[in-house]
């Protein structure tokens, strides 16, 4: 558990074989998600020389396990959980703090890109998974003045409470992103049914760095196939970084 005020933050760590400072990667689970939907990246990134953490936002799930109400959660509260995530593991004696990267899905994506504005000085590089940049537009559609918007309203499975739409009523999140000068890959499925594409490449012209990959036939939440091509993609994109670099000792992948 990773405590911060309040709450404490539940997540799970994966350690490479190879000792020494090692770089890190964060990774931020979707809408109504939870750490373990990363399990692959975790392993693989760990295998390859990474330390890896993922956790579960508070509130941010029916299977959280960090502390917490799902009526409290919005996309701030989130950002919060990550840069508060972001300072304890960049501060562990076996990271090197110079070799931190983040990686967000889905609504976790968008959370990780603004986290990432606060923290560009010390992040060496993001990853996002069919970001859903879209979120707020989504809801303003949905609903009109904040004083109509429900005291609670259940969504895909989670209760959410009225400061979730309304913290983001005017928010355009575009306006909020582009500051992190550091490489950026963006991977969406060319068949999101949540997330269109045009969202996917919007974001990506924010940044200078971004690498935006589109995937063949892949919709919200990568096959198989897809994932296995995702974490390819996004350890080849961290190896260039360190190697490019050249700042972190042993960062390569082994």
């Amino acid at each position: 558990m990773i405590l911060a005020g309040e709450k404490a933050i539940y997540g799970r760590i994966w350690f490479p074989v190879t000792d020494g400072k090692r770089p890190a990667v964060i990774l931020s689970h979707g809408y109504n998600g939870c750490h373990s939907d990363f399990g692959a990246e975790c392993r693989t990134f760990a295998q390859h020389g990474f330390i890896a953490y993922s956790f579960d936002f508070c509130g941010g799930s029916t299977r959280s396990r960090s502390t917490g109400k799902s009526t409290d959660m919005t996309l701030f509260t989130e950002k919060q959980d990550l840069l508060d995530v972001f300072d304890h593991i960049s501060a562990m004696e076996q990271v090197d703090e110079a070799s931190v990267f983040v990686l967000g899905g889905s609504q976790g994506g968008i959370v990780t890109a603004l986290a990432a504005e606060e923290r560009a000085e010390q992040l060496r590089g993001m990853i996002l998974y069919f970001p859903a940049f879209n979120i707020p537009d989504d809801w303003r559609n949905r609903f009109g003045p904040v004083e109509t918007i429900p005291e609670t309203y259940e969504f895909w499975g989670l209760t959410l409470g009225r400061n979730f739409f309304a913290a983001m009523k005017d928010f355009v999140p575009y306006n909020h992103i582009g500051g992190f000068k550091g490489p950026v890959l963006i991977l969406q499925g060319d068949k999101d049914g949540i997330v269109a594409p045009s969202v996917a490449w919007r974001a990506s012209r924010k940044y200078e760095n971004a690498e935006l990959v589109i995937l063949k036939g892949e919709g919200h939440g990568f096959s198989a196939e897809g994932t296995k091509t995702a974490i390819e993609k996004a350890l080849q994109m961290m190896q260039s970084s360190m190697q490019t670099n050249d700042t972190t000792k042993g960062g390569q992948s082994q």
